[in-house]
């Protein structure tokens, strides 16, 4: 740490509960944006360094590898080959991430009227759009309808209802999809695990429900049944979940096909999972792309159905790697656990209002020095990077270990911040949210600008009763 008279050179560290990548080795893990570059002055992220973008730009700031999400969408653009691949907005959005996707030939996946009127502002043609969510507003649906929106995912008989309604007022055919329940446990957070049955998503698999609301959709005028959706949770390692959701989808495809329904498109939606950690290991989008295309036609060909054309919709998993966000450190405090044992707590100036992953799945970050190299032989201690604000539980990074001379005033950054960041950022404690910023080629442009008190004001009425 500082050379503070009560440093913690003199004091003694609590042992991790689990494997600590080291300051330097943080610096070598795989979870950066593949434009990361280490120099002697520290990181560099789509040839723009850290310290000229922290200077620039001020702190806490995300900050977007334009390249590597651009690569990651091209990725599963050739991986689904044939199929239709829609990145899911709620990861991150905004115009330019938008025009990204278009560019890149990848729909997107909405599912406020927020996300719909990004799209559209960027200039997505609806076709490219898909819009689903459990307790769609009449206005959304219309809006969705209005904007001719590719497809919709129904998620209740109610919408179902709502749904046809205003299909015949605006005599307007509608794609529709029908989010089912598959009832697999995926291996993930109870949070983010969307395909058991106790949960808000969907029509029930094992009740029957699924196939009845795709009868209803198939029979009713205004509507034209496309399909099947699932999601079985996000932040996915183990691609057996998906096969199961596969294996139970297509045999209600043969008895919708039974039936006289036809299921043209099977949404398995999203979940791939990617590195947080030195110590993670997700499949590829190509390898796990392979898996489940030839899941599905695998068991197509056993149940004698036709082959569907397949839907996706990655969010974190083309996002998240390209972010890193940058805090400034502001005290370093030294704090007793037991007679024997400190724990030194680095404060940033950021923390839960920016990242609430941390307090809300317990997620692990890796985190590093932004503007300086850290090396083995230099000294290094365990440390508990937290935030700013007055909850215990703001936590950014649980255990680091940090070069013992780190300071206030210092930039730390922490990786695999693109997805459900800033998307999921909030004013707590009245604190404006960050500004987003792109990197490419050596250029950084503001994507989204940091908010001001000007902007928390502007919405406070209690002014103008003064």
């Amino acid at each position: 740490m500082s050379t503070h008279p009560a440093g913690p050179r003199s004091a003694s560290i609590s042992a991790p509960a689990v494997t600590v990548a080291s300051a330097d080795e943080a610096q070598r893990a795989d979870v950066w944006p593949e434009t990361a570059r280490w120099e002697l002055d520290g990181l560099h992220i789509g040839g723009v360094s850290a310290e000229d973008l922290a200077e620039s730009f001020g702190t806490p700031l995300f900050v977007m590898d334009e390249q590597t999400v651009r690569h990651r969408a091209r990725d599963y653009k050739r991986a689904y080959a044939g199929h239709r691949v829609f990145y899911a907005a709620k990861a991150f959005l905004s115009i330019d991430l938008a025009r990204w996707m278009m560019q890149e030939g990848i729909g997107i996946d909405v599912c406020t009227l927020g996300e719909l009127h990004v799209a559209l502002a960027a200039g997505v043609p609806g076709e490219m759009l898909l819009m689903h969510g459990n307790n769609k507003s009449l206005e959304e649906l219309e809006a969705a309808v209005d904007a001719r929106v590719g497809y919709i995912v129904v998620d209740s008989f109610e919408e179902i209802q709502r749904l046809t309604n205003i299909a015949i007022q605006r005599l307007t055919p509608v794609n529709v999809l029908v989010r089912v329940t598959v009832g697999v446990e995926a291996h993930t957070h109870e949070f983010i695990a969307t395909a058991h049955e106790d949960q808000k998503f969907g029509f029930s698999l094992a009740t029957g429900a699924a196939k009845a609301a795709a009868m209803l959709v198939d029979e009713v005028p205004g509507l034209r049944f496309a399909g099947l959706h699932s999601h079985i949770g996000s932040q996915i390692f183990d691609e057996q979940g998906f096969l199961i959701a596969v294996s139970r989808l297509v045999r209600l495809c043969a008895e919708l096909k039974h039936e006289g329904v036809e299921v043209s498109h099977l949404n398995l939606g999203g979940g791939a999972g990617i590195a947080y950690l030195p110590s993670d290991d997700p499949a590829t989008i190509e390898d796990l792309a392979g898996k489940l295309i030839s899941a599905v036609e695998q068991e197509c060909d056993r149940a004698g159905v036709e082959h569907p054309i397949i839907m996706v919709e990655p969010g974190r998993s083309i996002v998240g790697p390209a972010g890193v966000t940058l805090y400034s450190v502001g005290s370093i405090k030294p704090v007793t656990v037991s007679h024997d044992v400190v724990r030194w707590y680095v404060s940033v100036d950021g923390g839960m209002s920016d990242n609430i992953r941390t307090a809300l799945y317990d997620a692990d970050y890796t985190i590093a020095h932004a503007m300086r190299l850290a090396y083995s032989e230099m000294e290094q201690h365990l440390v508990r990077v937290v935030g700013k604000h007055c909850e215990s539980g703001d936590i950014v990074v649980k255990q680091a270990k940090l070069l013992a001379d780190v300071v206030p005033g210092e930039v730390l950054a922490v990786a695999a911040t693109g997805a459900y960041c800033r998307s999921m950022a909030s004013n707590y404690n009245h604190t404006p949210r960050p500004a987003v910023v792109s990197v490419c080629d050596g250029t950084a442009r503001v994507m989204l600008r940091r908010e001001t008190v000007q902007d928390l004001l502007a919405l406070d009425e209690g002014k103008s009763a003064s």
